[in-house]
Protein backbone atom coordinates (compact mmCIF):
# COMPACT_ATOMS: atom_id res chain seq x y z
CA UNK A 1 0.00 0.00 0.00
CA UNK A 2 1.69 3.15 -1.06
CA UNK A 3 2.44 5.58 2.05
CA UNK A 4 2.19 8.46 0.59
CA UNK A 5 -1.71 8.67 1.04
CA UNK A 6 -2.83 8.68 4.42
CA UNK A 7 -5.61 5.45 4.97
CA UNK A 8 -6.51 7.52 7.87
CA UNK A 9 -9.55 10.13 9.16
CA UNK A 10 -9.27 13.44 7.03
CA UNK A 11 -6.87 15.87 8.12
CA UNK A 12 -9.11 18.86 7.58
CA UNK A 13 -11.04 18.61 11.05
CA UNK A 14 -13.91 20.02 9.21
CA UNK A 15 -14.14 17.60 6.94
CA UNK A 16 -13.63 14.92 9.52
CA UNK A 17 -16.23 16.23 11.60
CA UNK A 18 -18.99 16.34 8.35
CA UNK A 19 -17.73 12.52 8.02
CA UNK A 20 -18.59 11.55 11.21
CA UNK A 21 -21.84 13.16 11.58
CA UNK A 22 -23.16 12.11 7.86
CA UNK A 23 -21.60 8.72 8.11
CA UNK A 24 -20.52 7.62 11.71
CA UNK A 25 -17.18 6.50 12.91
CA UNK A 26 -15.11 8.67 11.30
CA UNK A 27 -16.59 8.51 8.12
CA UNK A 28 -15.69 4.93 7.74
CA UNK A 29 -12.45 5.40 6.91
CA UNK A 30 -10.37 3.04 9.36
CA UNK A 31 -7.32 3.05 9.83
CA UNK A 32 -6.33 0.15 7.26
CA UNK A 33 -9.02 0.78 4.84
CA UNK A 34 -12.30 -0.90 4.99
CA UNK A 35 -13.44 -4.26 4.65
CA UNK A 36 -16.98 -5.07 2.57
CA UNK A 37 -18.72 -8.03 1.97
CA UNK A 38 -20.71 -8.28 -1.74
CA UNK A 39 -21.91 -10.72 -4.20
CA UNK A 40 -19.66 -11.36 -7.12
CA UNK A 41 -21.54 -10.85 -10.41
CA UNK A 42 -20.68 -10.72 -14.41
CA UNK A 43 -21.15 -8.26 -16.98
CA UNK A 44 -21.19 -9.47 -20.43
CA UNK A 45 -20.61 -7.10 -23.40
CA UNK A 46 -23.12 -7.24 -26.37
CA UNK A 47 -22.83 -5.83 -30.05
CA UNK A 48 -24.82 -2.82 -31.45
CA UNK A 49 -27.45 -5.89 -33.09
CA UNK A 50 -27.46 -7.08 -29.34
CA UNK A 51 -25.57 -10.36 -30.06
CA UNK A 52 -22.98 -11.45 -27.28
CA UNK A 53 -19.45 -10.90 -27.71
CA UNK A 54 -16.10 -12.11 -25.89
CA UNK A 55 -16.19 -9.53 -23.08
CA UNK A 56 -16.92 -10.42 -19.34
CA UNK A 57 -15.75 -8.70 -16.78
CA UNK A 58 -16.55 -9.52 -13.33
CA UNK A 59 -16.90 -6.98 -10.05
CA UNK A 60 -18.17 -6.45 -6.71
CA UNK A 61 -20.05 -3.51 -5.73
CA UNK A 62 -18.42 -1.52 -3.07
CA UNK A 63 -21.66 0.33 -1.85
CA UNK A 64 -22.98 1.81 1.57
CA UNK A 65 -20.97 3.89 4.19
CA UNK A 66 -17.74 2.27 2.44
CA UNK A 67 -19.17 3.35 -1.05
CA UNK A 68 -19.79 7.55 0.27
CA UNK A 69 -16.54 7.41 2.22
CA UNK A 70 -14.83 6.02 -1.05
CA UNK A 71 -16.76 8.96 -3.40
CA UNK A 72 -15.24 11.49 -0.32
CA UNK A 73 -11.89 10.26 -1.07
CA UNK A 74 -12.22 10.12 -4.39
CA UNK A 75 -13.34 14.10 -4.22
CA UNK A 76 -10.05 15.35 -2.14
CA UNK A 77 -8.40 13.45 -4.54
CA UNK A 78 -10.31 15.14 -7.83
CA UNK A 79 -9.01 18.56 -6.79
CA UNK A 80 -6.74 19.77 -9.73
CA UNK A 81 -6.92 16.25 -11.23
CA UNK A 82 -8.94 13.88 -13.26
CA UNK A 83 -8.92 10.09 -13.78
CA UNK A 84 -10.21 8.19 -16.40
CA UNK A 85 -14.28 7.56 -15.74
CA UNK A 86 -14.14 9.10 -12.26
CA UNK A 87 -11.86 6.22 -11.25
CA UNK A 88 -10.19 5.69 -7.52
CA UNK A 89 -6.71 3.83 -7.68
CA UNK A 90 -6.89 1.16 -4.67
CA UNK A 91 -5.35 -1.41 -3.07
CA UNK A 92 -7.73 -4.41 -2.67
CA UNK A 93 -7.30 -8.14 -0.81
CA UNK A 94 -9.87 -10.93 -1.35
CA UNK A 95 -7.86 -14.29 0.36
CA UNK A 96 -4.37 -14.31 0.37
CA UNK A 97 -4.34 -11.48 -3.19
CA UNK A 98 -3.43 -8.81 -2.73
CA UNK A 99 -3.15 -5.90 -5.79
CA UNK A 100 -3.31 -2.61 -7.13
CA UNK A 101 -6.57 -1.38 -9.11
CA UNK A 102 -8.92 1.46 -9.72
CA UNK A 103 -12.70 1.73 -8.19
CA UNK A 104 -15.07 2.93 -10.72
CA UNK A 105 -18.37 5.06 -9.68
CA UNK A 106 -21.48 2.78 -10.02
CA UNK A 107 -24.79 5.36 -10.31
CA UNK A 108 -27.06 2.55 -9.35
CA UNK A 109 -25.72 1.64 -5.88
CA UNK A 110 -23.75 5.62 -5.79
CA UNK A 111 -20.79 3.34 -4.68
CA UNK A 112 -18.08 2.03 -6.89
CA UNK A 113 -17.50 -0.92 -8.61
CA UNK A 114 -14.10 -2.97 -8.29
CA UNK A 115 -13.23 -5.34 -11.28
CA UNK A 116 -12.17 -8.77 -9.96
CA UNK A 117 -9.78 -10.35 -12.04
CA UNK A 118 -9.30 -13.98 -12.88
CA UNK A 119 -6.06 -14.57 -10.84
CA UNK A 120 -7.66 -13.81 -7.78
CA UNK A 121 -11.06 -15.57 -8.42
CA UNK A 122 -8.89 -18.74 -9.01
CA UNK A 123 -6.67 -17.98 -6.00
CA UNK A 124 -9.55 -17.58 -3.56
CA UNK A 125 -11.87 -19.95 -5.92
CA UNK A 126 -14.44 -17.92 -6.22
CA UNK A 127 -18.14 -17.82 -8.28
CA UNK A 128 -20.49 -15.66 -9.66
CA UNK A 129 -23.04 -15.02 -6.47
CA UNK A 130 -20.11 -15.93 -3.90
CA UNK A 131 -19.89 -13.87 -1.10
CA UNK A 132 -16.19 -11.95 -1.24
CA UNK A 133 -14.74 -10.32 1.85
CA UNK A 134 -12.59 -7.48 0.05
CA UNK A 135 -10.56 -5.19 2.02
CA UNK A 136 -9.64 -1.87 0.85
CA UNK A 137 -6.92 0.61 1.25
CA UNK A 138 -6.38 4.07 -0.49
Amino acid sequence: MPTDRPTSAPADPELARFLRDELGDGGGIAPHGWTVTAPLWVWRGTHADGTPTKAVWYFLTIAGDAGAALRVVAAQRAMGSKRGFGSLRITATIGISTWQTSLFPHRESGGYLLPVKAAVRKSANLAVGDDVTVEIGC
